[in-house]
């Protein structure tokens, strides 16, 4: 019998280790995905005697841009403020992430209260923090500050800014791994380059932007990606709600909740690839 070459065995190994994952990813997710874009073409219906499909061709997609309204609205909503919603994020896990990297006490003990709601936050939580009103600072726009802000900027300033007012918990929810990452990041940055850029005579801002900022440029991508899908896979998402309640309608049931979970995946898609496109293109020119 021939033996195994060891380039061989560790292969075997390899494979051995990767086949529970891709044992439950062909079982679980693959074959729910490919079955759910057939159903997209079907009326389904379920009877006592199982499932019974109809073809329809593309009836149901057809349906979710004609008829049902509810659903374009929400999902406009939905875009809008997800494009508000990430930037803010991303932006605030930086600040955070930088201020952290400080030699400051209790380091830890802040990593550990910003990082907490992620491992607490789920969908009854929420779904009560909201009940109670507690994801919003009360009548802040009613502060002079803000009047006075509000009073003197145009639209689209005034709709971001009463954005954050109203969520302002819940965008600080989404940030405890962005911070993690960005963290990560600055830690392993070798601390002489800035000493290097401080002896050229970079001010501390100049090294922010010539020297912290490339070097977590890859992570700000990371951070992009992670913060669109975890927001779009929120459960109290209205959108994923929508969807929800359509499976158990008589007159739109499994066929129809399944083409409008493929409109927003292909609407998630998109602005990941627009997303990740525009910063890859900037990040080009400016840190080639």
């Amino acid at each position: 019998m021939k033996q195994l070459s060891l380039k061989r065995k560790k292969s075997l190994i390899g494979i051995s280790f990767l086949s529970p994952w891709i044992v439950g990813f062909l079982v679980f997710t693959a074959f729910p995905l490919v079955y759910s874009l057939y159903l997209s073409f079907q009326k389904v219906k379920i009877t006592p005697n199982g499932i019974l499909t109809e073809y329809i061709k593309f009836e149901n997609y057809a349906y979710a841009f004609t008829v049902d309204a509810e659903f374009t609205q929400i999902l406009l909503k939905f875009v809008r403020e997800l494009v508000i919603s990430t930037p803010i994020i991303i932006v605030f896990s930086l600040i955070i992430a930088l201020l952290l990297n400080q030699p400051i006490r209790m380091k830890g003990f802040f990593r550990t209260v910003f990082f907490l709601p992620v491992i607490i936050a789920s969908g009854p939580v929420i779904t009560d923090l909201m009940e109670q009103d507690v994801t919003s600072i009360p009548s802040i726009e009613n502060y002079a500050i803000f009047e006075t802000f509000l009073a003197n900027s145009d639209g689209i300033w005034n709709t971001i800014l009463l954005y954050l007012m109203n969520n302002l918990i819940i965008i600080l929810w989404y940030s405890g791994v962005q911070i993690l990452i960005f963290l990560a990041a600055l830690q392993k940055t070798d601390r002489q380059i800035y000493e290097a850029a401080k002896i050229d005579g970079a001010s501390n801002w100049e090294c922010f932007w010539k020297v912290t900022l490339p070097t977590l440029f890859p992570m700000i991508i990371v951070n992009l990606i992670y913060t669109i899908v975890t927001y779009s896979v929120f459960a109290l998402n209205p959108v994923v709600e929508h969807i929800q309640s359509n499976m158990f309608e008589l007159s739109t049931g499994y066929g129809y909740a399944s083409a409008l979970s493929w409109v927003y995946f292909l609407v998630i898609t998109a602005l990941l690839a627009v997303s990740v496109g525009i910063m890859a293109v900037r990040g080009n020119k400016k840190y080639r």
